[in-house]
């Protein structure tokens, strides 16, 4: 993946923040979709987006946190469109989500 297409590598202190929240900060069972991934600021996060963006975190996508580790609430089991997986606190973060209001 090139710099561009995981966004600019900018110094972490003036790049931009997506829109949204960290996936890692959305509470357990609140569905929300997700609206950007972090740009990345090195390879080894570029590495990371590319991974979660082949296994579906893409902007659209329903998402929501079904459960957490214990102790320490890492890895998060996390529910994009139809799949789970498991992931770390830190790559939860690179993906940027909005909550959805559920259907009354």
């Amino acid at each position: 993946m090139t710099p561009d297409a995981a966004g600019p590598m900018l110094d972490p202190k003036t790049r931009p923040q997506a829109p949204g929240m960290g996936l890692d900060a959305l509470p357990r069972r609140v569905p929300a979709r997700v609206v950007d991934l972090q740009p990345a600021r090195d390879a080894r996060e570029q590495e990371v987006l590319l991974r979660l963006m082949e296994i579906g975190f893409l902007p659209g996508e329903p998402v929501r946190i079904l459960a957490c580790g214990f102790p320490g609430g890492d890895p998060l089991a996390v529910r994009v469109g139809q799949a789970t997986f498991a992931l770390r606190r830190h790559e939860a973060a690179m993906v940027r989500v909005q909550v959805q209001q559920e259907p009354a």
